[in-house]
C-alpha cells in the first residue's frame, strides 16, 4: 500500500500528466494543507521515490527559455498499486483519517458499480467497528472508569459516526452521478 503523499501524488498525475510544480499549485488549490499539510520538498521526494519504483514516467519537457521540466504520468505498473491502494483505503477504518479522504478524492479512477460497492462495504465496516465499540459503553462499565476514559469512548463514536455519515454522502453522490433519476 503506498503512502499518503504517494498517493496524492500518484491521484493527481492518474488524472493527468503533471510536473511537480504543477501538483503544488494544484494541492494549493485544492486546500489540501487544512487537512493534510504535505511540503513542497516531500512533493519532489515522493516524486523521486516513485519514479525509482517504475510508478512514475518521467519525461523532460522544454517550455521555451525555461529550464526542462519532468512531466510525470503513470506507468501500468503506477496505476495498478494506485487503484489497490484505493480500494484498500476504502475497506480501512483509521483515526488518521486522511489516507480515506484521499481515496475519496479519487473514487472517479475506479468504476461506478465499483465505487458503490466499496462504499457500501466501507459502511457495513464501519457500523460493526461502531457496534464494537458501543458493546463497551454501559452503567456498569463507566462506573469503573475514569470520566475522561468514557468520554474518549465516547468521543471514538463520534468519529466513527462521522465517517458513517460522511461515506453514506459519498454512496449517495456516486448514486445520484450514476443514476440521476433517483
Amino acid at each position: 500500500m503506498l503512502s499518503k503523499p504517494a498517493t496524492m501524488l500518484l491521484g493527481l498525475i492518474y488524472e493527468k500528466p503533471l510536473n511537480a510544480y504543477e501538483i503544488i499549485k494544484r494541492l494549493n488549490y485544492m486546500n489540501v494543507k487544512w487537512w493534510f499539510n504535505i511540503a513542497d520538498s516531500t512533493v519532489y521526494s515522493t516524486l523521486k521515490s516513485l519514479e525509482k519504483k517504475e510508478y512514475l514516467l518521467g519525461t523532460a519537457v522544454k517550455a521555451g527559455n525555461m529550464p526542462d521540466r519532468t512531466v510525470y504520468s503513470l506507468s501500468d505498473k503506477g496505476k495498478e498499486e494506485f487503484i489497490a491502494t484505493l480500494k484498500a483505503s476504502i475497506l480501512q477504518f483509521n483515526y488518521d483519517t486522511n489516507i480515506f479522504s484521499i481515496a475519496a478524492f479519487f473514487l472517479n479512477a475506479l468504476m461506478p458499480e465499483e465505487q458503490q460497492e466499496l462504499l457500501r462495504e466501507r459502511l457495513t465496516i464501519l457500523q460493526k467497528y461502531r457496534a464494537g465499540i458501543e458493546k463497551q459503553v454501559n452503567p456498569l462499565w463507566e462506573n469503573q472508569v475514569s470520566a475522561i476514559h468514557s468520554a474518549n469512548v465516547k468521543r471514538m463514536i463520534d468519529l466513527v459516526d462521522a465517517e458513517i455519515t460522511g461515506t453514506s454522502r459519498l454512496l449517495e453522490s456516486c448514486n445520484k452521478t450514476h443514476n440521476p433519476n433517483l
